[in-house]
């Protein structure tokens, strides 16, 4: 890896390079590989956050001649995101499929020739298989920096990386921000397996990647005006809190639709979980108070569930549907409305009856179903609330029947859809006798065209 010159192995040192082995470290041996680091390389010890791997090579008689640790991928790289050709959604739900070469250090036993490039290799021909069986899924491209005042990134360059060009400079400071070091470093980038960039910008990951997406809390992309804006709207919302310390009412109801617009989840424990992926500007534009610290704290899973509890649903109801007007304009006048109710995903609780057109899936209202009723009565509660003059209203089996039927032609002016099963034999036959069956054989690509 040093600027040095070039020279083929004696027969001494290839005997070591043909008994050259590579294997993870155990977790008693990372104080001893930390020394290591801390005394020879430059940058010493990393302190990575999430996922990793160490590495050590050794000769025959197991003594230790270089060390490798992979880590995490860099957030924000423009010539690697440019590479990949994902795109800013696609990076954050897949960015774990990316690792770095964070530490690479040949020991002074190590010193011999081609023996970094033979432990590069023999450590990527294992590096998937290994990070599947530690985490779960495989890695498909690494990456790695390398600093043109110390390396010239040979050991790299012989084992086929390609060079997307410089950094511009900056290195994390903390969590949230980064810091100008004036020290740009070359980047370097290999594809792990055939067609592996492909597969990372394609629309839907393969099946056996896509558990990495499941697991992956997206971040907000949401600028810091934008979130301001929308705080601006939740705070017609009543407060049901006497004291408040550090999250006021729309700060905390702002925080769950930025959830909402980028995909994550919506449970207690995955807004908390999103929550604390936010950077310290989003948090600030939230309104989110300072604690004694100076910092901006994140909820916790109890401050959702009091919300959950407390909020006024109606006036949250009518505020996002004002955002949604201001974003999208007026509903759709000529689409189908449909009605459908959804059941909690896990645990028990209140199912939501929500009423929305397609296809646009525009949103126009929802009512809670309390668990001593059904979706019924509170259909019928929430026509009232819907502006359906002249609009065909659909809803499934369980509310086919009269009295559904006469409010919305009579009481509201609609038309409606609704779906007859076989558990009303009656309604069914006499469907059958007025109306005949369309023609069987079709495909549906055949009708489209």
């Amino acid at each position: 890896m040093a600027k040095e010159k070039v020279r083929l192995p004696n027969a001494e040192e290839q005997a070591v390079l043909d008994q050259l082995q590579v294997r993870l470290l155990e977790p008693k041996e990372l104080s001893r590989c930390n020394r290591y680091l801390d005394k020879h390389h430059y940058l010493k010890r990393i302190r990575p956050v999430g996922e990793r791997l160490y590495y050590v090579a050794t000769d025959g008689q197991d003594q230790w001649l270089a060390l490798l640790v992979f880590s995490s991928a860099a957030e924000h790289l423009k010539h690697r995101d440019r590479w990949i050709g994902w795109t800013l959604e696609q990076r954050q739900r897949r960015l774990r499929l990316v690792v770095n070469n964070s530490r690479f250090l040949v020991l002074p036993e190590g010193t011999l020739p081609n023996l970094g490039s033979k432990v590069l290799r023999m450590v990527l021909d294992r590096l998937s298989d290994d990070w599947q069986n530690r985490y779960g899924h495989p890695v498909l491209i690494a990456e790695t920096f390398v600093d043109p005042e110390q390396f010239c990134g040979t050991v790299y360059i012989v084992q086929g990386w390609e060079e997307l060009g410089t950094t511009d400079g900056w290195g994390r400071h903390a969590r949230d921000y980064y810091v100008k070091h004036n020290k740009p470093k070359r980047l370097f980038v290999r594809e792990l397996c055939k067609n592996a960039r492909r597969s990372l910008q394609a629309e839907h990951l393969k099946p056996d990647l896509a558990a990495v997406e499941e697991r992956t809390i997206p971040r907000c992309s949401q600028k810091v005006r934008e979130i301001r804006a929308f705080t601006e709207h939740f705070k017609t919302v009543p407060e049901f809190r006497d004291r408040i310390e550090s999250y006021p009412l729309w700060s905390l109801l702002t925080l769950v639709l930025l959830a909402m617009l980028c995909g994550a989840p919506r449970g207690q424990k995955d807004l908390a979980k999103f929550a604390r992926r936010l950077t310290r500007p989003q948090r600030r534009a939230l309104g989110i108070r300072r604690n004694p610290q100076g910092k901006y704290p994140a909820p916790c899973q109890s401050t959702f569930c009091r919300l959950f509890q407390r909020v006024d649903g109606a006036k949250v109801n009518e505020t996002i549907q004002a955002i949604q007007e201001q974003i999208r304009d007026k509903p759709p006048a000529d689409e189908l409305i449909v009605l459908d109710g959804k059941e909690p995903n896990h645990g028990g609780g209140e199912s939501v009856l929500s009423a929305v057109c397609v296809p646009s899936q525009y949103y126009l209202g929802s009512a809670l179903v309390d668990q001593k009723t059904n979706e019924i009565p509170v259909a019928q509660q929430l026509f009232g609330e819907l502006d359906l003059a002249g609009r065909n209203v659909s809803l499934d089996a369980l509310h086919t029947q009269t009295e559904t039927g006469r409010q919305l032609v009579m009481e509201h002016g609609a038309n409606y859809l609704l779906t007859v099963k076989d558990n009303q034999p009656t309604i069914r036959a006499n469907i059958e006798k007025k109306i005949p069956a369309p023609e069987a054989g079709f495909s549906p690509s055949a009708s489209d065209r």
